[in-house]
Order: structure tokens, then C-alpha cells, then sequence
């Protein structure tokens, strides 16, 4: 029986799923080429237990990283689309309610604001 998101190994348990799945995507995968998910994981998760629970653990800057990405290999909008399709697949495979559903927003506006930064205007299409 799914629950919603309540703790710190909650995200943890959504970001090793979400990445099994990104990793292998024959869209987005060739952007997590290379990663060293080790390393990644714990920082990423710290940046969701931030925007989810408010917790003071996260001060990177996401956008500084993705500009890195995106001189490498172009983050394109249908990218950014993929990408929230995944993670709102992935949620809702384990998990639902309100932080759940806040979780799956706040992925939606983290993708456009991305996508705005490093593409200008060029929309987001499809996105669910």
C-alpha cells in the first residue's frame, strides 16, 4: 500500500527509482552518463528534503550545475519534458498524497524554470 512522502529515506527511496529509470532512458540517459551516483545521490536528496520539509541541508545553486550540464551536452525543453514525466511516474509508483502531489509540482516548476534559464523561450510541451 502506497503512503505519502514523510521522511528523509522516503526521498532517498524516490531518488534511487528515479535514477534507475533516468540512467536508462534512451531520451535523457546520455546526460547521466558518467555519474557518479555515490556522490550525487545524498545532494540531490539533501536539495528535496529542502523544498519538500523545508529542512536548512541544501545551499547549493541547481541552475549553476545545469548550465555546466548544458554547455556539455544541450539540456533541450523535450528533455526537461521527459525528465518531470519520469519523476511524476516514479511518485506516483510509491507513493500518494499531499506531499507526494506537492513533490510532483514542485518537479513541474523545478523543469520549466530549468528550461526558461537555459533555453529562453522555448516552451516545455506536453507535460502532465
Amino acid at each position: 500500500m502506497r503512503r505519502d512522502i514523510e521522511t528523509r529515506s522516503d526521498i532517498d527511496l524516490l531518488l534511487t527509482e528515479f535514477y534507475k529509470i533516468l540512467i536508462d532512458d534512451s531520451e535523457i540517459g546520455h546526460h547521466f552518463a558518467g555519474l557518479d551516483l555515490e556522490a550525487h545521490l545524498p545532494i540531490i536528496a539533501d536539495f528535496w528534503e529542502k523544498v519538500l520539509f523545508g529542512s536548512p541541508v541544501y545551499f547549493g545553486n541547481p541552475l549553476n550545475v545545469h548550465r555546466v550540464l548544458h554547455e556539455k551536452s544541450p539540456l533541450l525543453p523535450e528533455h526537461f519534458s521527459r525528465w518531470i514525466e519520469i519523476f511524476r511516474e516514479t511518485v506516483g509508483r510509491l507513493f500518494v498524497g499531499e506531499v507526494a502531489y506537492l513533490a510532483v509540482l514542485r518537479a513541474r516548476a523545478i523543469g520549466h524554470s530549468l528550461n526558461q534559464n537555459l533555453n529562453g523561450g522555448i516552451q516545455i510541451e506536453g507535460v502532465k
